[in-house]
């Protein structure tokens, strides 16, 4: 990485939805004392309204299709060219379905955060707020995590904690829980581009130079 120590570090962003998740990151980044400001997007969806949404702040982006390549590898080598070119200090999911390659995790490892909504461990994959209410949870959320080669399996930084009311469908929790996930993503990139996070060559998170051995709780359930 080659920008100065005085500049906001440089987001890239990888998306394949709407991207609100992108958009409050963009808000965040656009405050004058940001420290960090999303300087590429990239969807492997050209449909994508983060595409739009990255368009109308000004900011560049990139379609990568995964059709047409033959291997998870073969797709995620372009990917990363494209990203070696843009050069980011930091990488972040926002609602990209598609599982990465260890090859490729491993060329970002610890410059790479994901957003998953469900605390973790608990409900790693899809379907999360389904499988919350049918499991009878009281409590839902969202987490912020480093991202290893294990799916939704890489240390925790950051969760957001929220209820599960009575009349909830899928929808109505979800809209919930996409609330906090706009709070502490941004949160977690001010953090690393801050110097404050980092993940340790053991795989251990740090925050203030301390070992984080559960993520840091934003409880919204009280």
């Amino acid at each position: 990485m080659t920008q100065s120590s005085n500049a906001p570090l440089r987001l890239a962003v990888l998306i394949s939805g709407s991207g609100s998740n992108l958009q409050a990151l963009i808000d965040h980044g656009q405050h004058q004392d940001a420290p960090f400001e999303v300087g590429l997007v990239i969807s492997n969806r050209a449909d994508a309204f983060g595409l739009e949404r990255a368009a109308r702040a000004g900011i560049p982006t990139r379609t990568l299709s995964h059709r047409g390549f033959e291997t998870r590898e073969a797709y995620d080598t372009a990917l990363a060219e494209l990203l070696h070119a843009a050069d980011p200090g930091l990488i972040a999911l926002a609602g990209f379905m598609r599982i990465l390659t260890p090859g490729f995790v491993e060329q970002w490892q610890g410059r790479l955060l994901n957003i998953h909504p469900s605390l973790l461990p608990s409900y790693r994959g899809l379907h999360t707020h389904q499988r919350v209410l049918e499991a009878g949870d009281p409590v839902h959320g969202a987490t912020v995590h480093f991202v290893t080669a294990e799916l939704d399996g890489g240390p925790a930084i950051l969760q957001a904690r929220v209820p599960v009311l009575a009349d909830d469908d899928p929808d109505r929790l979800a809209a919930r829980v996409l609330e906090q996930e706009h709070r502490i993503y941004p949160l977690a990139a001010r953090w690393f581009a801050e110097g404050r996070l980092a993940l340790t060559t053991d795989g251990r998170t740090q925050l203030d130079g301390k070992p984080l051995d559960s993520p840091v709780i934003i409880d919204t359930t009280r």
